[in-house]
């Protein structure tokens, strides 16, 4: 009977055949005991509305109630949805869909990038944001979702730094209700200035391939310095800052984080994410060259 069939998901993306949020959320239905089944959903570039609306309306193996979406599609996903979180109008992206049937007012798009960064850096490695210094490298839907929330933890400065300038200046102007006493400014790399306590890396450069877009004054001594991205794409920001006296740190604590927020939004329960993130760092391990 269908009724009997795992509710579906997805990750839905371009490229999508790296990510691991399939054994994530496997992980978290173990967990927690729900009956889930996580898939990959590659989204041509011209082609991501459509591919998620066909998804959405697939019932062959079982009723399909939400996607994750990963670059480049942040900001599609957020046009997507009839209605949207606070959160998610705030980034103008949207990292998390829910497709509520339209009698409950039709799909439902947040953004957890944010929270789960955030979440990643104050638990998992110990730094408390407060008071701290905050460099933000990029302008696009990953920096778009993380901003509010890193403000909400109150550093002292946070610096959005963009190559295209405006595009920074923009996402400022739309948080600067939220900065309150938090020094928030926008630039471009080469006037990010010096002395940075946290880093954060939400540039495609990583994915790319790219020269690291900033230099190194921009670290601080002992400066943590994060890098969104994980597995091989994250080895060259990490070694750089490793190389300049900072600790590096992958994105694979933010994944986590910002899936089990996004798990809660879908199923109303809240893995544990610790042993996850451990569990994912051992596969990721055993599968290394």
């Amino acid at each position: 009977m269908t009724d009997a069939l795992p509710d579906r998901y997805a990750v839905a993306g371009h490229p999508v055949e790296h990510s691991q949020s399939p054994f994530i959320h496997a992980e978290f239905a173990r967990q927690t005991g729900q009956s889930i089944a996580y898939g990959r959903l590659l989204c041509p570039l011209d082609g991501f509305a459509a591919t998620v609306r066909a998804f959405a309306a697939d019932r062959s193996a079982g009723t399909v109630r939400g996607c994750n979406v990963t670059v480049p599609f942040k900001f599609e996903a957020f046009e997507l949805a009839a209605r949207r979180t606070p959160r998610a109008e705030l980034a103008q992206a949207a990292n998390t869909l829910r497709f509520d049937a339209d009698e409950a007012g039709g799909w439902l798009a947040d953004n957890t990038d944010g929270i789960g960064l955030v979440r990643d850096i104050e638990r998992n490695a110990g730094l408390s944001l407060a008071g701290r210094r905050v460099l933000l490298l990029g302008a696009g839907g990953a920096a778009a979702g993380t901003l509010g929330p890193l403000l909400q933890a109150r550093p002292a400065a946070l610096v959005v730094a963009n190559r295209t300038r405006a595009k920074a200046e923009s996402l400022v102007a739309r948080h600067l209700a939220l900065a309150c006493d938090v020094a928030l400014s926008a630039c471009t790399p080469a006037e990010a200035g010096a002395g940075f306590d946290v880093v954060i890396n939400a540039t495609a450069s990583s994915l790319q391939g790219a020269e690291i877009p900033v230099d190194a004054r921009v670290l601080a001594p002992g400066a943590l310095a994060l890098d969104m991205m994980y597995g091989p794409a994250a080895q060259g920001f990490l070694a750089w800052a490793e190389a300049h006296g900072a600790l590096g740190r992958d994105g694979l604590g933010m994944l986590v984080e910002q899936a089990a927020e996004a798990f809660f939004l879908w199923r109303g329960v809240r893995p544990a994410t610790a042993p996850v993130l451990a569990a994912l760092r051992a596969r990721l391990a055993a599968k290394a060259p």
